[in-house]
């Protein structure tokens, strides 16, 4: 018998055996903290959001006074050919 079919049949046994009894205050804690468990994710996904959108304003503000995509200003100044 290998190794494998040994865990086969102790999971058929276990699958086959009585059920152990379910507490009665079982399903009130899983609803209890799925709920609370949502709501957390939700928040989560509006800060996430949030975060984003604030991160774009302050790129779009930078960028508008910033201006990288102007050449920059010449180190030297052009010689005066008019004197």
């Amino acid at each position: 018998m290998s190794r494998y079919e040994r865990k086969e049949s102790a999971v058929r046994r276990l699958l086959e055996g009585a059920q152990p009894p379910v507490p009665p205050e079982l399903c009130a804690q899983a609803v209890r903290r799925g709920g609370r468990m949502l709501r957390r994710r939700t928040v989560v996904r509006r800060l996430l959001w949030l975060v984003l959108l604030a991160g774009a304003v302050a790129f779009a503000v930078w960028a508008s006074v910033a201006q990288p995509w102007a050449p920059p200003p010449a180190d030297t100044t052009p010689p005066l050919t008019r004197w």
